[in-house]
């Protein structure tokens, strides 16, 4: 993990401070969390609950961004926060499209995780190389097999 992901990271947790419900880092944040290489981290995804979102924007200073229809996700609720060293996306009711229609994420698990002193929270392994493969862009699926690759123990 480079210092300005970790910097950003630990930015993130006092971001949350808000939350009263649960959330969690997905994406590549998640994967350099679990210890796996997530190559370029360009920004941090963030799932939260829609009822801390007021909070959350409001403590980031952000509002809700209008966002162009996309064909692989959407979020009911979407902002990007700039006060870290690395772009943090925060989304709320987030879904990805599927065969079936739109999929909602929402984890099963949650795993708390230390970086500089803060606490963070992830899917468990097993869960996020399923949600990475369900993403199923390219950069989704190699995230996905470094997960597998680098196995705990």
């Amino acid at each position: 993990m480079t210092p300005r992901v970790a910097a950003a990271l630990a930015d993130v947790a006092q971001l949350m401070r808000p939350a009263r419900h649960s959330w969690w880092i997905i994406g590549s944040g998640a994967v350099v969390l679990h210890g796996a290489d997530a190559g370029d981290v360009h920004d941090i995804d963030v799932l939260i609950d829609r009822a801390d979102a007021a909070a959350v924007l409001a403590a980031a200073g952000v509002a809700p961004l209008a966002m162009p229809p996309d064909s692989l996700f959407r979020s009911d609720i979407f902002a990007m926060w700039q006060g870290a060293d690395v772009p943090v996306e925060i989304m709320a009711g987030f879904a990805i499209a599927g065969p079936q229609g739109w999929w909602p994420v929402q984890p099963e698990t949650r795993e708390d995780i230390a970086v500089r002193d803060a606490t963070l929270f992830v899917p468990a392994r097993s869960e996020l190389v399923a949600l990475l493969r369900r993403m199923g862009r390219p950069k989704d699926l190699r995230r996905a097999a470094a997960l597998e690759e680098r196995e705990p123990g």
